[in-house]
C-alpha cells in the first residue's frame, strides 16, 4: 500500500499514508521491506542456480533499507516546465541517512524511532541499534534494525537474542565494558543460532569499547555516537 515515489540510480524512493490515508502506514512500511528481502533471496538463488549452470561465479544482490516516520510536505511540486508528485522533509532525509547506516552497522533494515514505536506495537521483532546523529542532524535518534515479523518474535530463541542484546546495549551506555564484553559474547552465540548475521554489529561495537578503553568518554557522554559520513 506504498507510492513509490523515484528510482536514484540503485535507490527505489517510496512513501506511505498519500496520496490515500493510511493509518497503518507504518505497519505496512514494514510488511513491505520484509516482503522485499523474501523476494530478494528467491532472486538470488534463482541467480545462483544459472550461475552454477553457466559456471560463473556467483555474486549475490545485497541491498540496505532505512525506514522513517514523521510530518513531510507532499503534493506536486516544481514548475510548469517539470514537477514531480513527491515528499519533502526533515524525516525524508533521516530515511535515507539511515538507509546509508545499514551497511555500517551490518543489517539490512534500519528503523527510525517513530517507526520502531509502531513496529514494536504491532509486534515486529526489532532490536536496538543505536543512538546515532546522523550527519545534517543536529541531535542524536534511537535507530533500531528490523529481523521479522510478529511470529518470529514470539520465538523463545528471539525473546532470548533481545533480552540479552538490551542487557548489552544498557552495560554499554552505563560504560560497563567489562559486563558489555560478556553481554555481547553470549548476543553473538544467541544471534549465531538463529542465522540473525549480527556479527559486523557486534564487531563494529568491539571497536568502540577498545577505543573507549583507551580514550574514555567524557563525564556527561550521553551514549550517543556521531556520524561524520552519510
Amino acid at each position: 500500500q506504498g507510492t513509490i515515489d523515484k528510482y536514484m540510480g540503485d535507490c527505489i524512493m517510496a512513501f506511505w499514508n498519500a496520496p490515500l490515508d493510511d493509518a497503518e502506514h507504518a505497519v505496512h512500511s514494514c510488511h513491505a521491506v520484509l516482503a522485499m528481502f523474501e523476494a530478494l533471496d528467491v532472486l538470488n538463488e534463482e541467480r545462483r542456480l544459472e550461475d552454477e549452470a553457466a559456471g560463473r561465479k556467483h555474486l549475490p544482490l545485497n541491498v540496505g533499507a532505512g525506514i522513517n516516520t514523521g510530518e513531510c510536505v507532499v503534493g506536486n511540486m516544481g514548475s510548469a516546465q517539470r514537477f514531480d508528485y513527491s515528499v519533502l522533509g526533515d524525516p525524508v532525509n533521516l530515511a535515507a541517512r539511515l538507509e546509508s547506516q545499514s551497511k555500517n552497522y551490518g543489517v539490512k533494515i534500519v528503523l527510525g524511532p517513530k517507526t520502531e514505536a509502531e513496529a514494536a506495537k504491532a509486534g515486529f521483532a526489532t532490536l536496538e541499534l543505536d543512538l546515532i546523529q546522523v550527519k545534517g542532524q543536529s541531535v542524536g535518534v534511537s535507530i533500531h534494525c528490523l529481523l521479522g515479523d510478529a511470529e518470529f518474535a514470539t520465538t523463545p530463541e528471539f525473546i532470548a537474542v533481545k533480552e540479552k542484546h538490551r542487557e548489552f546495549i544498557e552495560h554499554y551506555r552505563s560504560q560497563r565494558w567489562d559486563a558489555a564484553d560478556a553481554s555481547m559474547v553470549t548476543c553473538r552465540g544467541l544471534s549465531g543460532g538463529l542465522a540473525l548475521a549480527l556479527d559486523e554489529l557486534y564487531d563494529l561495537y568491539r571497536e568502540r569499547i577498545d577505543e573507549y578503553r583507551e580514550n574514555p568518554p567524557p563525564i556527561d557522554w550521553d551514549g550517543v555516537f556521531v556520524a561524520t559520513t552519510k
